[in-house]
Order: structure tokens, then sequence, then C-alpha cells
């Protein structure tokens, strides 16, 4: 128990607080989590992590570069669709443990309990986190598939970052509002997945991915939703959210990629402007590199990527049918 009361009272991740001749720091772990995956320390995680990284920056790479790009059309459509699913559940189980069930959306503390709901919040706070290493298959895809292009500095950020840094949130704070950023996620990856899906499909669903652009307006309305409701506990007399830390963070995680996107977003749609013109390879689907057919079907990875938005040199590729050879072929 004292493991716990160590956890509870602190006011920051690296407070030193000596008991039993250890640090508090190394007394963490919310009991109630002990037996979950990747949950006994940081180690396991982070070296997974590291993985990834080594994965994506080098040894993938270096792989693929003989080698011709993977045809991966089936698995990643049981990939995004799959991860539809499971995000659609996380929404519900965050849902029913708190957020429709009891929290005000104002100042929520997290329920360190093992209460029904306390440990039902605890549960999808890590489901949630899991689901983070799951996202991992993004990158995957796009070095398997030779889209080297997809692989950005804000992509490989997101993916390494934001499952880091909420392992340490899920230790000292599974739930409370806290726990509000990664609800709205996982609402925008229910939509966000199936686009992938339809698009991996190929050519003869482009017709239905016409909201394509309103991707990154959906990206948008969910930092603002994310940056307004934290911004509520700077307002408040007194707020017994038991880690004040967090709610910095995800202020400034917020702010950062709503800066980010409304860029991206007047450059695109306002300027008329789209990302950097690409070599006009033809795929096997006959759409040109750097369009709508790209790894996860888009290059909005996780919510936190740059959005090809289906437009190759800045001119559309297809219209209810696929470009090839400079010639409109209908599906």
């Amino acid at each position: 128990m004292g493991q716990f009361v160590c956890q509870k009272n602190l006011p920051v991740i690296f407070h030193q607080k000596l008991k039993a001749g250890f640090l508090c720091f190394s007394l963490f772990l919310d009991p109630r989590l002990k037996d979950y995956l990747l949950m006994g320390s940081p180690v396991s995680m982070s070296a997974i992590l590291l993985a990834y990284l080594f994965f994506a920056l080098y040894a993938g790479p270096k792989f693929m570069a003989n080698r011709k790009p993977f045809q991966l059309k089936e698995a990643m459509i049981i990939y995004n669709l799959s991860l539809v699913g499971l995000s659609a559940y996380i929404v519900y189980e965050f849902f029913m443990s708190g957020w429709a069930t009891g929290y005000t959306w104002r100042c929520d503390p997290c329920d360190y309990s093992n209460s029904p709901q306390g440990l039902r919040m605890t549960r999808v706070a890590w489901l949630f986190l899991f689901s983070k290493f799951i996202e991992l298959m993004d990158t995957v895809f796009f070095v398997l598939r030779k889209k080297h292009g997809q692989i950005t500095f804000l992509h490989i950020f997101h993916h390494s970052f934001m499952p880091w840094t909420w392992w340490w949130g899920v230790s000292y704070a599974p739930g409370g509002m806290g726990s509000f950023h990664a609800m709205i996620n996982s609402c925008v990856h229910v939509i966000m997945y199936f686009y992938y899906g339809l698009s991996a499909a190929g050519p003869r669903f482009q017709k239905f991915l016409w909201w394509k652009k309103y991707m990154t307006a959906i990206q948008l309305i969910q930092f603002v939703l994310v940056s307004l409701h934290v911004t509520q506990w700077y307002f408040m007399e007194s707020c017994d959210y038991q880690v004040p830390l967090f709610i910095h963070l995800i202020w400034m995680y917020g702010t950062f990629f709503f800066v980010l996107f409304s860029n991206f977003w007047y450059q695109a749609y306002v300027k008329g402007k789209r990302l950097p013109k690409n070599t006009e390879q033809r795929t096997q689907n006959g759409t040109a590199n750097g369009s709508s057919a790209v790894a996860n079907g888009s290059s909005v990875s996780n919510g936190h990527g740059v959005h090809e938005n289906g437009l190759s040199n800045g001119k559309k590729h297809h219209e209810n049918g696929s470009t090839l050879n400079g010639k409109m072929k209908k599906s």
C-alpha cells in the first residue's frame, strides 16, 4: 500500500521521496496495473520504442533498399478495419467508466480505488496505451511499401513520443480529466482508420473518399477540444486532480499540433499549395506516387502526420477512376 500512497501523493513525476531506502519514482507503479502487459517497468516499453526507431530510420530502409515494394493491400485492410473496431471499443469504455457515468467534464480527479468503475477506467487507459504500440505498424507499412517520404520527423515523433508519455500517464493517473484527450483521440481514430481502410481497398473506393479534405478539419477540432478542456484547470480556484504536470503537457501537446495543422490547412486549402512535387511514378493501381493510396490510406498517421489530399503535383489524379499514362481510365 505504501507504493500506492507514494504514487498518489506525487505532485510531479520525479519528486524524490525516500521510502525504505528507495527513491519514490522507483515505486510509482499503480498496483492495479502490476499484471498488465508492459507495465512492470519502463524498460520493456522503452526497448520496444528504441527498436521501432532503429527499424524505421535505419534497418527497415536498408532492408528494402534493393527490394521491390511489398503489396500489402489485404493486410492493410484488415489492420485498419481492426483498429476501427478497437478504437470504437476504447471510446465506449471511456464513456462507461467515467465520462458518461459520473464525470463532470471539468475537474475530474483520478479514481485510485478498487471499485468496479475505478478498475474499468484503469483497464481502458491501459488499452489505449497498448493501442499506441499496435499503431507502430503504420510505419512498418510505410517502410515495406517504400513510402519513405511519409516517414517524416512528425510521424516518428508522434509514434514514439506518445506511447512513451502515455506509459507514464497510465502509471501515475489512469483516468480523471487527464484521460479526456485519449477518449477524443480514439473517436478521431474511428473515423481516420475507416478512411484508411477504404483507401487501402483501391481505386474502386475512391469515389467514397470525397471527404478526405475534412480529415484535417477533424484533427483541428480534436486539438481545440483537448486544449479547451485542460485550459479550464488554469481558471479553477481549486482542483484536486492529482498530477497537474499532465495538464501542462496535454495543453502544450494540443496547442502545438493545432498550430501545426492550422498552418497545413492554410497552405493546402487557402493558398492552394500542396506537398512538394514527387516524381511521377506509377503504382500498381495506376495512381501517382504521393496520392491518396498511401500507406494506411493517407499520410495522416494517427492523426498527427501530414495529410496528403489526393493530389499529385497539385492536380487531381482521379475522379471515379485513376490516372494511367496521362489518361483518365474508368474503374
